[in-house]
């Protein structure tokens, strides 16, 4: 046996993985363009770096600031995660879709995109600088 009929093994298996990666990827890219459409944002908004993270943030009702905070090591992952959590309950959704929005995206997004969710807004100013409006 050569070597390269195992090097052909290994590369039509990174090959199965790249087409399973890219399927995933604009499913999310369809799904995040009609979250945003359905919060009456533009959905091309999602292809544009550092803006789509502008609009989410708008979206889930924290100020655009935050967008520093999501460029700095372990406070993006909590402010990620409290954007996330403003994101489901400006969705009517609760504590369990935001655990599902955090660890399956690739399951939870589509849900919210595709159900019969309605945004239901980020509620008044005054709220939008609080840390968890949970």
């Amino acid at each position: 046996m050569n070597g390269e009929a195992g090097a052909c093994g290994i590369g039509g298996g990174g090959v199965l993985v790249m087409i399973i990666q890219l399927v995933i990827a604009l499913v999310m890219l369809i799904a995040m363009w009609k979250v945003f459409t359905k919060a009456g944002k533009p959905g091309w908004a999602v292809l544009i770096p550092f803006y789509n993270a502008y609009v989410f943030l708008k979206i889930a009702g924290k100020p655009g600031w935050w967008l520093i905070l999501l460029l700095v090591p372990v406070l993006n992952i909590i402010f990620g995660i409290i954007a996330l959590a403003a994101l489901a309950q400006n969705f009517g959704k609760g504590a369990g879709f935001v655990v599902g929005l955090i660890f399956l995206p690739f399951i939870f997004y589509p849900i919210l995109a595709f159900s019969d969710a309605r945004y239901i807004g980020a509620g008044d100013s005054a709220n939008q600088g609080n840390m968890v409006n949970l």
